[in-house]
């Protein structure tokens, strides 16, 4: 399938884009490129291939989830200068009716 100036028109208005007389013949020339790449591929023999997510192993790098004491308030609140009890008082930033 080619692509005609036409149909990059076409997309380009769908995409809001303004595009050159110029600009429209350089891209009707590179999308039509990739879509006979495209096919070059399609075509290749992939029989008795297994299908590939990535092309590298990969390994979970997290770390273990461990259960650790958490800081206590007083030292978390202490170099606030906005403390409501156990919260940070922050300015609010949403008008609520």
């Amino acid at each position: 399938m080619e692509l005609t100036p036409d149909d990059v028109k076409r997309v380009a208005e769908l995409a809001r884009i303004e595009l050159t007389e110029d600009e429209t013949r350089a891209f009707v020339k590179d999308l039509n490129d990739i879509l006979r790449y495209v096919n070059r591929l399609q075509q290749v023999d992939t029989e008795g291939v297994e299908p590939a997510y990535h092309v590298v192993p990969l390994e979970n790098v997290m770390r273990v989830d461990c259960v650790t004491p958490s800081l206590p308030v007083d030292e978390a609140l202490d170099g606030t200068t906005g403390r409501s009890g156990d919260y940070f008082k922050v300015p609010r930033i949403l008008d609520v009716d």
